[in-house]
């Protein structure tokens, strides 16, 4: 039997050396001489140690899946596809965590799986199903080498990884097969839930590991301390990882991340992102689908190398300069590509972006593609030059935090991208006025606000250049029918620095009308998911300056925004509520509607201004934070007593 520790145990540090940290130490005859010598032993006692690398071999065929409880919930992430997404996640992170510390690691395509250990020992191998059940695939995966059999922890735990197959082993595989595998990620989940686990170890699939599940006693504090734990423990873990201490940090990862994942072996297809304090995860809590403190940063496919030929400076309707870079044209998801963002000075640096260097560009939802990185200089590459004055109107330029400002409201371009915002497709709507005729409009009849538009007749129109009866019939229509819109687009185009789409519905959801929104203080604005420090206070502050209030009064002399009427003196007046949980009868959008309609505002989290929570089944994190406060909390019953709807 001491012989038999003796060689498990060699084998297995040997086998860890190959698999996991990709350093083997001794030859394949080596490790294989030793191999049947452990075999033999054990064919001659009769005995199997629990962690015997004999035990990673594709046994018989099984009829059926069984099902397995996960110990704790396997979430699965929201997902983020835009910068804008990215920032309300940020902001959503900030009202509970004023100083978050994130990590960002590759996202790989592949199947999740929960391992679970006990006193040291491997017990089963998991998918993650559901989340709460996941099929016991413990025979197929006992034919992967990449973890260990056993650990030095001795408590019960689960770690979290994704099975994938690398891509150079799918290569391989499709030479010989009889039926050729389609992708990287269909292979994996279909070698891990195969029936048959020879068909497992036949494909080959590895786990890399990148988080704890749940640990019974001594759980790291922070994510960093997770990732390190795992690879103590003998785990296989991905090299890349960043520890992020601000967005920009984070932002570099993701596109550092999406440049290298092309020379990597496994599918990637984006970048996680996660608080790393696991005290603070708590304090979030999650939805009923997601952990509100990671996010998916997922990648778009469209991407493409080019070169920079010159970087130019825009300036957009709020004075702030955009550095916009001129490229070598190419082709790129059907469309020539000629120019791509970059945001500022500072990820100029950071991206090391050079005229003459190639770059890494992507077109997403975005007309206009980003760099997200350079991938090679060459010998004619130039340093981009920091802007001192503005390029169109030569004002001197001001810097606030890390992008540069034309503090001249009455610079071209400000107004021309003023108007031009006003009218887009989010906003207005105003079909025909384009940036082009906003410049003519602008150049013919000094036309400088949005209001002005309102005052536009057929005959002006055919005095500009390029218009006829049709086209100046149109305009005006288009013009008349955007006198009728909805709040959240009326909000959203007067181009406050910060109100996207989604930020704009909620300040229409939360207030009802543009008087109420002018005369909220910040502590109010602060109550919603997804206005942040910086955006309450440019709210604040863009209806307290004169230009802007004297244009609101002038454009609603024509325009009538469809407000929310609000109860006034109703029960609930005056009462801040959170819904959390499933009513027994009431749908949540029912159950808002009967507050709003009493008076009270719906909030979408608990916060200091909190004053009611209405909690039904499966309340979650809500709950928690609203106890933890104490704020009263009431369920359906005593909510329909209180309004009288008995």
């Amino acid at each position: 039997m001491d012989r038999m520790r003796e060689l498990v145990d060699m084998l297995n540090k040997w086998a860890n050396e190959y698999y996991v940290l990709d350093n083997p130490s001794v030859p394949d005859s080596e490790y294989d001489k030793y191999y049947d010598e452990l075999r033999r032993l054990e064919e001659q006692t009769g005995t199997v140690l629990a962690d015997s690398p004999t035990r990673r071999v594709g046994g018989e065929p099984l009829k059926a899946f069984s099902r397995h409880t996960h110990i704790s919930r396997l979430y699965s992430l929201d997902k983020a596809v835009s910068s804008d997404e990215l920032n309300a996640f940020f902001t959503r992170v900030k009202k509970v965590v004023p100083d978050p510390v994130y990590t960002v690691e590759y996202k790989f395509d592949g199947l999740t799986m929960c391992i679970t250990y006990r006193d040291g020992a491997f017990v089963r191998a998991t998918t993650r199903g559901n989340g709460v059940e996941g099929e016991d695939v413990t025979a197929q995966c006992l034919t992967i080498k990449s973890f260990p059999l056993s650990i030095p922890y001795k408590g019960t735990v689960e770690v979290k990884g994704e099975a994938v197959i690398r891509l150079s082993v799918l290569a391989q595989y499709n030479k010989t097969a009889a039926e050729p595998l389609k992708n990287a990620r269909n292979a994996a989940a279909g070698a891990i839930r195969n029936l048959d686990p020879s068909v497992t170890a036949e494909r080959r699939p590895d786990i890399y590991f990148y988080d704890i599940n749940y640990m019974e006693s001594d759980m790291p504090a922070t994510q960093e301390e997770c990732f390190a734990w795992l690879k103590a423990n003998g785990f296989r873990v991905f090299p890349y990882y960043r520890l992020c201490r601000t967005e920009a940090e984070v932002t570099d990862a993701i596109n550092e991340i999406e440049v290298e994942r092309r020379n990597i072996d496994v599918l990637t297809d984006g970048a996680v992102v996660k608080l790393n304090d696991i005290a603070a995860r708590g304090v979030l809590g999650y939805t009923d689908k997601f952990p509100r403190w990671a996010i998916a940063y997922k990648f778009e496919a469209e991407e493409c190398v080019t070169t920079v030929r010159d970087v130019r400076w825009q300036v957009g309707r709020t004075g702030k300069l955009t550095p916009l870079a001129d490229l070598e044209p190419v082709d790129l998801a059907g469309v020539t590509v000629r120019k791509a963002t970059l945001n500022n000075y500072g990820d100029i640096l950071r991206k090391d972006v050079k005229k003459g260097s190639k770059v890494l560009i992507r077109r997403s939802n975005e007309v206009i593609p980003e760099i997200l990185g350079t991938v090679e200089h060459v010998a004619g590459s130039v340093d981009v030059e920091k802007p001192s004055v503005c390029p169109f109107c030569g004002t001197p330029l001001v810097e606030s935090g890390a992008n540069i400002f034309c503090p001249n409201r009455d610079c071209r371009p400000r107004i021309i991208a003023r108007l031009e915002h006003f009218c887009s497709k989010g906003a207005m709507d105003i079909e025909g006025l384009s940036e082009m005729t906003a410049g003519l409009l602008h150049d013919k009849f000094g036309i400088k606000y949005a209001s002005e538009l309102y005052t536009l007749t057929t005959e002006m129109l055919l005095g500009l250049e390029g218009f006829k009866n049709k086209k100046a019939d149109n305009l005006i229509s288009a013009i008349e029918k955007s006198r009728k819109v909805t709040l959240d687009r009326f909000i959203y185009a007067l181009g406050i620095d910060g109100v996207g789409k989604v930020a704009a519905a909620d300040l229409a959801n939360a207030f009802g009308d543009t008087a109420a929104l002018a005369a909220a203080d910040k502590d109010k604005l602060l109550t919603l998911d997804n206005i942040g420090e910086v955006t309450a206070e440019t709210i604040y502050g863009w209806f307290r300056e004169k230009d802007n209030a004297e244009e609101l009064e002038r454009l609603l002399r024509y325009i009538t925004p469809e407000v929310k009427k609000k109860a006034e003196g109703g029960l609930l007046a005056g009462q801040m509520v959170v819904l959390t949980g499933t009513l027994p009868t009431y749908k949540r959008s029912e159950a808002q509607k009967i507050i709003e309609e009493n008076g009270g505002t719906c909030q979408s989290s608990v916060t200091s201004k909190t004053t009611l929570v209405l909690a039904g089944e499966d309340a979650g994190s809500k709950l928690e934070k609203a106890v933890k406060l104490g704020i009263k909390i009431i369920d359906e019953a005593e909510f329909r007593k209180m309004l009288n709807l008995n």
